[in-house]
């Protein structure tokens, strides 16, 4: 062996113990890409650049046409398997009037079972090369473990090998378990559009330079009255300054009246705009439909409102949206995370382009995704500093009432989510509404345990409890939120909060 290959041996043996992606050029202008943290090679385009900012979530390759996302699940000891990550991550086809289903089949490549699914739906006019046809291959390791090659593209996929020539490469391979994840190093900016006065000066006193803890509520009388609310209040011996108020599109307008009566009682409102019907409309086309530009007099008309407003708005767009009890998930939209973030940059622009100056951004997904699949990622759904003030969490103990649940202590939810979300945000945190049930453990433990441990995270300047019950079909309360459910809570939230007065 001459020296030259010595060398080349032992270059790739060191750059892979460290955990280095490798490439490897092709004369027929193919590149191998290796993943060693989750154990595969396959080979793309040269033209084609590949992105690993969100290694640990999934590998992009993309140009200015198509995109390839690779994910890579593992289901041992979980409730789920490939089986069931196959059949309820391809339900979107059931909405066959959005969604053509043009091949599907089983095949196999390099001797494992693939499911291969091609399906495409109509152009977005308002997404910039829209990547409408969509092919994706699910790759069956073993009972527990798949890979899933995700193709995007904005022309027509005609040819099987458009796509066969990159799935037919991939290769299951030995992973290397010392290798990290891989994320983004957190960075900061702000969106770009100007913010009047009093909105930035809000900005700065209560999450850019605020270091002491605000405390907000849901009480779903108010903003619109403030009798009940005035009531608990006198009982816990504190003012709640931040409150939240829900609209959909059935909801038909901005809440002018309920906003200035929030402002003149000293409040401000996390207002939470979520792109639906709740008047059993069928909502499965609703995000396509923003981005065809059929909701456009609606958005113009809220954000004019809005900028009437004047005053500061924390708005909070389709929160926890990696859910799929919320119709804009992407469990509804060809698993395509990035329709949810079109949707979200084409709102912000008809704000801007009505010079909406009061608005502050916050982006809010949910602890948990459901389905908690790497397609459905948290990560998956953001769109970008630029277009984010704040980062919303949102964590219940949803207590033990439904089979399957299971108790959460505060800091099981709310240690582990902060540390994440600290990783990948350069951003003030608000918990934008949490709680805890009472059915299946014990609540003033839990109560108590939140407060000794809720200022340990600096980065969360607001906290809104959310005071309500979950009911459930037969109108039995099966989640009970509320802090005033008896005296002895309503105890331990007033001594609570006299730190934070």
């Amino acid at each position: 062996m001459n020296l030259k290959k010595v060398f080349l041996i032992l270059f790739i043996f060191i750059i892979s113990t460290l955990g280095i992606f490798i490439y490897i050029y092709y004369p027929n202008k193919y590149i191998k890409y290796t993943n060693l943290e989750e154990g595969y090679t396959l080979k793309y385009p040269s033209h084609m650049e590949i992105h690993n900012s969100l290694g640990h979530v999934k590998t992009i390759i993309s140009n200015e046409n198509m995109k390839i996302e690779i994910y890579y699940d593992n289901f041992k000891n979980t409730h789920s398997s490939p089986l069931a990550y196959m059949n309820y991550s391809n339900k979107f086809l059931e909405n066959n009037k959005d969604h053509i289903r043009e091949l599907q089949k089983t095949t196999y490549v390099n001797g494992k079972k693939i499911h291969l699914l091609k399906w495409k739906r109509n152009k977005l006019p308002n997404v910039e090369n829209d990547k409408n046809y969509y092919v994706s291959a699910e790759i069956l390791k073993n009972k527990y473990e798949v890979y899933t090659i995700l193709i995007k593209s904005s022309n027509p996929l005609k040819n099987t090998s458009d796509y066969m020539n990159i799935i037919r490469t991939f290769k299951i391979i030995n992973k290397n378990e010392k290798i990290n994840n891989v994320y983004n190093t957190p960075s900061f900016e702000n969106p770009k559009e100007p913010l009047n006065k009093e909105t930035m000066l809000f900005l700065k006193e209560y999450f850019l330079e605020n270091n002491n803890l605000k405390w907000g509520i849901y009480e779903h009388t108010a903003p619109e009255d403030f009798h009940f609310l005035k009531t608990l209040e006198k009982k816990l011996d504190y003012s709640f300054k931040f409150l939240v108020k829900y609209q959909s599109f059935t909801s038909g307008s901005f809440p002018t009246k309920e906003m200035i009566n929030a402002h003149n009682n000293n409040r401000h409102v996390l207002l939470t705009l979520q792109t639906i019907h709740l008047d059993h409309k069928d909502n499965s086309s609703v995000m396509y439909d923003i981005l065809k530009g059929k909701y456009d007099d609606f958005f113009n008309s809220y954000a004019k409102d809005i900028k009437g407003f004047k005053h500061p708005v924390i708005f909070r767009l389709n929160n926890e949206m990696n859910g799929d009890w919320c119709f804009y998930s992407s469990y509804y939209y060809s698993k395509d995370p990035d329709i949810f973030k079109e949707v979200w940059k084409y709102v912000y622009r008809i704000f801007q382009s009505n010079k909406v100056d009061n608005v502050l951004w916050v982006w809010n997904p949910h602890d948990i995704s459901f389905p908690d699949f790497k397609w459905n990622h948290y990560l998956n759904y953001y769109p970008g500093d630029e277009y984010v003030h704040i980062v919303g969490l949102t964590g219940y103990n949803t207590g033990t009432y439904y089979e399957g649940e299971k108790w959460r202590d505060f800091n099981d939810i709310y240690i582990p989510m902060y540390n994440d979300y600290m990783k990948y945000f350069n951003k003030p945190f608000m918990i934008t509404e949490f709680g805890s049930n009472s059915v299946g453990g014990n609540k003033e433990k839990w109560v108590n345990e939140m407060f000794s441990s809720i200022q340990k995270f600096k980065n969360i300047k607001i906290a809104i409890w959310w005071n309500g019950i979950d009911w459930d079909s037969n109108m039995n309360p099966a989640r009970v939120y509320r802090l005033d459910e008896n005296e002895n809570i309503i105890q331990i939230f007033k001594d609570g909060l006299k730190d934070y007065k």
